[in-house]
């Protein structure tokens, strides 16, 4: 009757729609299920230190460090929004990390930051206290991207005066 080539075609197309129903399933109850992760978010030193400049190796510019501790649950970074002298509004990413496994969904972090915080204007003189908060991304395999912030400061932190060296 039939050849075993439409059999096999047959048993391959209805296991790829029921795939794909499935799928679609999953999307969807990302809907309904949205994960919505909590932490906690201390920053507990920042240091301005001047240094050279990696373009012009005879200009001076000042490095933040930050310090801080972080307690909370995909994708983690953390965030300093600051309005330089100028006026312009600066969101810097300082901190991130990449959550692989549930297990590993419970972070308790304390160092300081993974990039280099330095202002275009070469100084953190004269500059407004800056905000920190800890944002997330959820990035499941099939479904909705949700982001949102897990931990903010609750009071702007100042940048302390330039240090000589560390």
């Amino acid at each position: 009757m039939h050849s075993i080539f439409s059999r096999i075609n047959n048993i391959s197309a209805f296991l790829s729609s029921c795939m794909m129903a499935l799928l679609a399933a999953v999307a969807l109850s990302t809907f309904v299920f949205t994960a919505t992760p909590q932490g906690d978010l201390a920053i507990s030193s920042i240091k301005v230190v001047s240094s050279n400049a990696r373009r012009y190796p005879n200009k001076k510019q000042d490095l933040a460090f930050v310090h801080f501790n972080i307690t909370a649950a995909t994708f983690l970074y953390l965030e300093a929004e600051y309005s330089n002298s100028q006026g312009v509004k600066n969101e810097v990413v300082v901190w991130d990390r990449i959550v692989r496994r549930k297990e590993d969904a419970f972070i308790k972090f304390v160092g300081k930051n993974k990039y280099m915080f330095r202002d275009v204007s070469s100084s953190f003189k004269n500059v407004p206290p800056a905000n920190y908060s800890l944002k997330y991304n959820v990035m499941p395999y099939v479904g909705v991207l949700t982001y949102g912030e897990a931990a903010k400061t609750s009071e702007a932190i100042a940048f302390p005066p330039t240090q000589s060296r560390l």
